[in-house]
């Protein structure tokens, strides 16, 4: 799923000083200064987002200064907690709730060296680089087939009618459940939410996945009439002319943010770090957009398609201890 890109250079010799009047004879010049140390980014992010990154980076001056490292999110966040300043990575990117969690517990982050301009705040210390939005979806021949109704609500899949014909992704190992889970908490609080969510869990049974992109390819095959994941996604597939098509929930549109940051290492952060991120943010969207067509900065703009009809954010802060909190309250804990 993560995946590493080899670069043929890790690092770009700095240039040689030349004095005012004309530089020396190449046998009198100074000695090279000592090459600059590669950028170690760790990133979450998939296959398409680090390749929109590097694209951005190689072609905007970065070629050979950086290493891109993939890992998947909660492998992440654990070597964060547990290495903090000690680790390898100059630069991160990966879900924004870690990092919120990360930053407040160990200052962690450096403040950005420069402002992005983001459509809803956030923090000075990172940037956020996609975003994800959750959204039923349904495979229509199916649907028919099975003599199903259309749901409206993620609720409706907690109904007897549809057990066996549905696919969720699980909270214990896709944040894109916590997308599921949000809405329906938010929407019935607490102790409502979590036996609607621990019933639809049980429909799923076998179809219960730990990726967040599962029960859309079993949309696909056939397999299940209705499921829940990334909106953009069963966008895609409808304009392809798949059987698929996507249902807004009444619940709403609840969405996840990935950041990039910089790891704060005092006198030893990498000089070449702040420029990553930098260029990433304002170099790499273009890109990212036509992967992940959440608008997250002023300016940009989706297809009519990719925006959502009922968006949506939790009342409370979104961090690991949340998440935690939420994965219990599903799991009957």
């Amino acid at each position: 799923m993560k995946q590493m890109f080899t670069l043929a250079a890790a690092a770009a010799a700095v240039s040689l000083l030349a004095g005012c009047n004309g530089e020396k004879p190449a046998e009198q010049k100074a000695a090279p200064a000592a090459e600059a140390a590669a950028v170690i980014i760790y990133s979450n992010a998939d296959e398409e987002a680090q390749k929109a990154m590097k694209n951005a980076l190689d072609a905007n001056g970065m070629k050979g200064l950086y290493k891109i490292q993939g890992l998947g999110t909660s492998e992440l966040g654990g070597k964060l907690a547990a290495e903090g300043k000690n680790i390898e990575a100059d630069v991160v990117t990966t879900a924004s709730y870690y990092l919120d969690s990360l930053q407040k517990s160990q200052k962690l982050f450096q403040k950005l060296a420069f402002t992005p301009d983001t459509i809803n705040p956030t923090p000075d210390y990172y940037a956020p680089i996609l975003g994800n939005c959750g959204a039923l979806f349904i495979n229509t021949q199916v649907l028919a087939a099975d003599k199903l109704p259309r749901p409206t609500r993620i609720e409706d899949l907690a109904q007897p009618i549809y057990a066996g014909h549905i696919s969720v992704p699980d909270i214990l190992g896709s944040s894109t459940s916590w997308l599921m889970t949000q809405a329906v908490i938010a929407d019935k609080g607490e102790a409502e939410g979590a036996k609607i969510l621990q019933a639809i869990e049980k429909n799923a049974g076998a179809h219960l996945t730990k990726s967040g992109s599962a029960p859309l390819k079993l949309i696909r095959a056939g397999e299940v009439a209705v499921g829940f994941g990334l909106r953009h996604q069963a966008v895609a597939d409808k304009a392809k002319g798949l059987p698929v098509d996507f249902i807004d929930p009444v619940e709403g549109n609840f969405m996840l943010t990935e950041a990039a940051a910089v790891v704060d290492k005092g006198d030893k952060t990498n000089p070449n770090a702040q420029k990553v991120v930098e260029v990433i943010i304002k170099n790499a969207r273009p890109e990212l957009l036509q992967y992940y067509p959440v608008a997250l900065y002023k300016g940009e703009t989706v297809s009519a398609e990719n925006k959502p009809a009922n968006p949506k954010q939790f009342p409370e802060a979104l961090t690991v201890e949340l998440l935690q909190k939420h994965q219990k309250l599903v799991k009957g804990e």
